[in-house]
Order: structure tokens, then C-alpha cells, then sequence
């Protein structure tokens, strides 16, 4: 396992008019869930394309799993990496079977094999068989989101990269999904980059958090000494009240 998860270095990126990144030197630990937390343009989401090699940076370096990007060998590194958004991106014209295996039939796994993926993540994202020959349409917003990390977690990633994935549900459903996280994240031995808005959330989920604002890092550390020692009001103003929430 590489040392970092993922490693950025005075990355700039310029997108149209808007400075995206501006300057943002990070070390993502391996094995531990990282939270990117801001508002919306505050570059969490291009932050993670980069990482998975969507974008390159105009300025500065990127590497993923111990690999300089770009690399010739992308395709090979994003087999090792898990990607889901919070719009799913399940394809429509698909079951649910279909769906969650697509990734380990485009690598060439066996029949029996993906049938033994296939339990393997239901039982741990606690999803019925029943919902198999399902269409997406067909499913609640929660199973949705549950199929959606089956097939990001089913070539066995070494990171799991997550954009906003609960944002859309309601409060029930995402405490459950919260759960589901937490049990996996036990199970599996795995780098998690969870980006979201939602403090709470990033608080609740992660061990180590990035708050950006406006492309630029405000501060990166552990979760407790973020909320003890913010570095600035922004932070501080963020994340009111939950360092209590945790003690």
C-alpha cells in the first residue's frame, strides 16, 4: 500500500475564468477516510477528478496511489480506485445486477466469481437479492445509493472516492447509510476521500478533514484538531458547535 492515498503539490487549475485551485499542497493518509469539506465552487469536486486523472492540473503535481498523473497507465490505476457521485450514475437500461457487476465483466472476471463479488457486497451494503432484476427506476433513493457503492466497491479498490454521495437523501435514509458507512469502512481496509458539504457528516464519517474555500486549502488535519484549533474564523465558523458534539 502506498504511503498516501494521494498526493497533490502546489496544484493550480484554471477552469474558464474561475481559478478552481489555487495553489493546494496536500498528503492524503492511506487507510483513513479523509472528508473535503465547503461549499459549493469551493474545489472539493475538483479535487477528486484530478485524483482519479479527470483533469490535470495547469500548475503543480498530482499522484494517486504512489502514480504520477497523468500516466500512461491510467486505465490500469482506476481499476484500483472506486468512484461514486451523488447522482449514482447507475445506467437505466440496466438491472441492478447488471449494474453493480459492470466493472468486473469490462475486466474480464468469471461468471462464478462475480456471483461471489455479488453476495459479498449485498450483504454488506445490506441490500435484498430481490433487488437484482430490478431496474434503477424501480428502487428507493437509499438502495439507489447502496448499488451505486456496490459497484464502486466491487473490483476491491484501494480508494474509494466518494463526491457528495448522500447529499440527496433524506435525513432517515442518510443516517442509515451513515451506519452502513461506518460498518464497511470496519470491514474493509481501504482509503476513503469523502467529499461533501455537510460538517456534521464529515465530522460523523471521517478521521481527517480538508476545508477549502474559493480553490484554496484552509486547513487539513484530524478531524478532532480541526474542530479544536480551527485555523481561521471561516473554519471556526463552519464547524460551530460539533467539536461538543464529539466529546
Amino acid at each position: 500500500m502506498a504511503e498516501f492515498a494521494a498526493e497533490l503539490s502546489n496544484v493550480r487549475l484554471q477552469r474558464g475564468d474561475v481559478v478552481a485551485l489555487d495553489g493546494v499542497s496536500l498528503a492524503l493518509p492511506s487507510g483513513r477516510t479523509t472528508a473535503i469539506l465547503g461549499a459549493s465552487g469551493s474545489g472539493k469536486s475538483t479535487l477528486v477528478q484530478l485524483i482519479i486523472g479527470l483533469l490535470s492540473p495547469d500548475q503543480g503535481t498530482v499522484a494517486t496511489l504512489g502514480n504520477p498523473l497523468p500516466a500512461e497507465n491510467l486505465a490500469e490505476i482506476r481499476k484500483r480506485i472506486g468512484y461514486a457521485i451523488q447522482e449514482v450514475a447507475l445506467l437505466p437500461h440496466m438491472n441492478i445486477r447488471e449494474n453493480i457487476l459492470l466493472p468486473a465483466r469490462l475486466s474480464g472476471w468469471s461468471d462464478k466469481d462475480k456471483e461471489v463479488r455479488l453476495k459479498e457486497l449485498l450483504q454488506l451494503m445490506q441490500l435484498p437479492g430481490s433487488v437484482l432484476d430490478r431496474y434503477p427506476h424501480e428502487l428507493s433513493g437509499g438502495q439507489q445509493q447502496r448499488a451505486g457503492l456496490c459497484r464502486a466497491l466491487v473490483l476491491r479498490p484501494e480508494l474509494l472516492l466518494l463526491d457528495e454521495p448522500f447529499s440527496g437523501l433524506d435525513t432517515m435514509t442518510r443516517r442509515s447509510i451513515h451506519a452502513q458507512f461506518l460498518e464497511m469502512r470496519e470491514k474493509i481496509p481501504i482509503s476513503i476521500v469523502l467529499v461533501t458539504h455537510d460538517p456534521e457528516e464529515a465530522s460523523r464519517l471521517a478521521d481527517f478533514m480538508v476545508v477549502m474555500r474559493g480553490g484554496q486549502l484552509q486547513q487539513f488535519g484530524t478531524v478532532q484538531a480541526v474542530l479544536d484549533q480551527p485555523a481561521n474564523d471561516y473554519v471556526r465558523d463552519l464547524c460551530t458547535g460539533l467539536a461538543e458534539d464529539l466529546e
